[in-house]
Formats: structure tokens, C-alpha cells, sequence
């Protein structure tokens, strides 16, 4: 593997001189190959290089913006699949979101006994912070309406196991970390579509019951599945003798909506109702996969190894996807908004830190809190632009935040790591997030 690293390397050194090469002549088929060409072959050669291979996934994002800038009609269709169809981008927000919920447990929540104080100052700072200083963006670089709204919804959205990652590297608060993200997690269906109500109504239609009933469907649905399986691990015979009686039941009922009887509930139930029903048909078809999954999971006990796998795949996709979609929006307003993403991450690391010293969190768990305010969920935000259908406008902010917030996450982490505070306090390794997770 090495030797191929290695070998990559010396590709992408070509690579560049083949770019610098077309630039010059301005030949434009030699330069979009050579861009291409030096994104994919350093991605994989940047893991022959210690001080670097950490940066490995944010490099494989980098590829999906470079190729999806370069080739954008390349991935907007396969053939007749349109790869922004929302039924599409939501089944992969979902694996996404899954994969997520696989390295979290049931167990996590008993942080909330030790770390209340905490957890309490996370969720205010990170669910006031970062949708203000997103809001206040807005009005400093006069997006466009649609845009702005996506500034304004990724600063809404709950932080990921992205944080978690990093607090690990920083040797920070884990369990403070990892309570945090849960209960954000859960907090998110009631508390971002209020925050887009509130700050972006004026932007964008917000209908609040609708983004809150994606929002379930986006995040819990998929967690609620990955956490059945992590009941089902240490469940009694009794606890799995019934979880096996409503996996049937939810399979029956699964079948019966196509043969008349979700075209029974179109007729009799209201509107609010019907949507109701939706979401509980995807509890139902949640509870058959996380019971599916964890059949997999006796007979095969590496899966959960490769899970996060699916989730780098579906970020890259829709990092992909949304730059190919908004590339002309990009071409016109893609550095004010990295310049924004560079200032938005940074004030949450900032007020993060500052105000959990200034309510006197000990420094590790401050810097836990800088981490969990300053990292956001980018597959929610991509996954609800794409609900919206609005992938090339709402979803650009997450597009061009995720990456960066990979990078500045993962130095920052390595300089505290450096510089330790003297009161860490870590979790039991069993039960960290991967690091592919980052």
C-alpha cells in the first residue's frame, strides 16, 4: 500500500506540472484532466506522508469539489437517474446518519449524570452561536436569499461524530463530547426549524412542521435504527422475543401500504395526519433495518468496521452532487464563502471556548465544547437542502463548511493535543467514534 502511495505521489507531482502546463497554453482539455488527475492521485499518496495522513477524507472532499467544478454534468445524471432526486439524496442522508448512529450507544446518554452542567452549556452555545453568527454573514456579505438561508441552516443543524473525533485527537472531554452530540442530535427536530423560522423565514419558505418532520425522518429515523441494533447486543431473551414480534408486525404492515392501505390513508386522513402516517411508516421500515442489521452484525461482527465507510461515501456524494449542481452559483460567490465558512467555524471554536471558561468549565471541557459548537452536521444540512430541492442554492453552504471544518477541526486538535490542560478526562476506547469518521 505504501509503494502505491508513493507512487501516487510522483503521479501528482506530474499531475501539477501537467496543469501549470495547460494554464499556459490554455488548453482547456489538458488542465481540467491534469486538475482532476492531481486531486485523485494526492488523496491517495497524502498517506505516505505522516504529517499528513490524517487529512486523508477532507482530500477525498476536496477530489468530489474538484471533479464536480470541473465536470459538472458528470454528476447530475446516470443515464435516466437523476442523482439530485430527493428520494435519492434522502435514502443517502439516511446511510449517512445511520453510520452515525452505529458509533454512538444507548449508554451514551448516562453522561448527561455527571456532565448536566456541561451538556447544558453545549447545547445553548451551539444552538445560539453558530445560527447567529450565520445570520450575521448574511448581512455582512449580502448573499443571495437562497444561499444565505443555507448559511443560516447549517449554522442551525446539530453538531456530528465529527466532534467527537476530534476531541479524541485533542485528548479533551469525551464524555462531556459524546453526551453533547446526542442530546443535540435529538434537540435538532424542534430547535432548527424554529432557528430557520426565525432567521431565515424572510429568505426562504420555512414551513415548520414539514422541515421538522424531515428532520425526524433524516436523523432520528436512521439513529433510532443503528440504536435498536445496540439494544438488541446486550437485550434479554424476553427484550429479543419481543423485538422479533414487532419486527413481523412492521414487516406485515410494510406490505400492506402498497396493496390499498396507504391509498386508504390518502383518502380519510388529513393533510397534518397523512404526514404523521409517512413518518411513522419510517419508524416501521427503521425497526426492520436496524433488526436486519443486527442479524448481519451476529453472523458477520466486522461490519460495524466498515459502516463509516457508507457514511465518507455518501458526504463525498453529496459534496459531490451539491458542488456540480450550484457550480455557477460557486463560480460567483465561492470565496466569500469559504471566507464566511473560515469566519463562521472560527467564532464557534472562540465563544465555544471563552464562554464555557466565563460559566467555569474546567479547560478540557471548554475545549470540548469549542469542538462541539463549532462543528456542524453537513449531512443534515446537504440532506435537508435536498428535501427542499434546493441542492444548488440552500445546500452550497454545507458544501464548502464541511471541508474546512475537517481541516480546522483536525489542526486545532492536534494543537491542543500538544498542549494538553491537565484535566482530561476519556472515554473507554471501546467506544470512540473512528477516526474515518473525521
Amino acid at each position: 500500500m505504501k509503494l502505491l502511495q508513493k507512487f501516487c505521489l510522483v503521479i501528482s507531482g506530474l499531475s501539477f506540472i501537467g496543469l501549470l502546463a495547460g494554464l499556459l497554453l490554455t488548453d482547456i482539455t489538458i488542465w481540467q484532466a491534469a486538475a482532476v488527475s492531481l486531486a485523485v492521485s494526492f488523496a491517495i499518496g497524502i498517506g505516505a506522508l505522516n504529517a499528513l495522513k490524517n487529512y486523508q477524507y477532507t482530500a477525498w472532499i476536496i477530489v468530489a469539489v474538484v471533479a464536480a467544478m470541473v465536470y459538472p454534468h458528470a454528476f447530475l445524471k446516470w443515464g435516466a437517474i437523476d442523482l439530485r432526486n430527493k428520494w435519492l439524496i434522502l435514502i443517502i442522508v439516511q446511510m449517512v446518519m445511520f453510520g452515525m448512529g452505529i458509533q454512538m450507544s444507548i449508554r451514551d446518554f448516562s453522561g448527561l449524570a455527571s456532565t448536566g452542567k456541561g451538556v447544558l452549556i453545549g447545547l445553548a452555545c451551539h444552538f445560539s452561536v453558530m445560527p447567529l453568527m450565520g445570520f450575521l454573514l448574511t448581512r455582512l456579505f449580502h448573499f443571495e436569499p437562497e444561499i444565505a438561508a443555507g448559511i443560516i441552516l447549517i449554522g442551525s443543524c446539530s453538531s456530528g461524530l465529527a466532534s467527537n473525533v476530534m476531541v479524541y485527537l485533542a485528548r479533551a472531554n469525551l464524555v462531556l463530547s459524546v453526551t453533547v452530540t446526542a442530546m443535540a442530535t435529538l434537540a435538532a427536530p424542534f430547535l432548527t426549524p424554529l432557528l430557520m423560522r426565525l432567521l431565515a423565514g424572510t429568505l426562504i419558505e420555512v414551513k415548520f412542521v414539514s422541515m421538522m418532520m424531515e428532520i425526524i425522518k433524516i436523523v432520528i429515523v436512521p439513529i433510532g435504527a443503528a440504536f435498536l441494533h445496540d439494544y438488541l447486543k446486550n437485550a434479554p431473551a424476553k427484550g429479543k422475543r419481543n423485538t422479533y414480534i414487532v419486527f413481523v408486525a412492521c414487516i406485515i404492515w410494510l406490505i400492506c401500504l402498497p396493496y390499498g392501505l396507504w391509498q386508504w390513508f390518502s383518502i380519510h386522513l388529513s393533510a397534518p395526519a397523512l404526514q404523521s402516517a409517512e413518518v411513522f411508516n419510517f419508524f416501521t421500515g427503521a425497526f426492520v433495518v436496524g433488526t436486519v442489521y443486527h442479524q448481519l452484525y451476529v453472523r458477520y461482527r466486522q461490519i460495524d468496521q466498515y459502516i463509516p465507510y457508507l457514511s465518507m461515501f455518501g458526504i463525498v456524494y453529496f459534496t459531490t452532487v451539491t458542488t456540480a449542481a450550484g457550480r455557477d452559483n460557486l463560480l460567483h460567490v465561492g470565496l466569500l464563502l469559504f471566507l464566511a465558512s473560515v469566519l463562521h467555524n472560527g467564532a464557534g471554536y472562540f465563544f465555544g471556548y471563552w464562554l464555557s471558561r466565563l460559566f467555569k468549565l474546567d479547560k478540557n471541557s471548554a475545549r470540548t465544547i469549542a469542538f462541539e459548537v463549532g462543528l456542524q452536521n453537513g449531512g443534515m444540512a446537504s440532506g435537508l437542502a435536498g428535501t427542499m430541492g434546493k441542492l444548488a442554492t440552500v445546500g452550497l453552504a454545507a458544501a464548502v463548511f464541511s471541508p474546512w471544518m475537517n481541516i480546522s477541526g483536525s489542526i486545532l486538535a492536534n494543537y491542543w493535543r500538544r498542549y494538553p490542560a491537565g484535566d482530561q478526562t476519556l472515554l473507554d476506547e471501546d467506544k470512540l467514534p473512528t477516526q474515518s469518521e473525521k
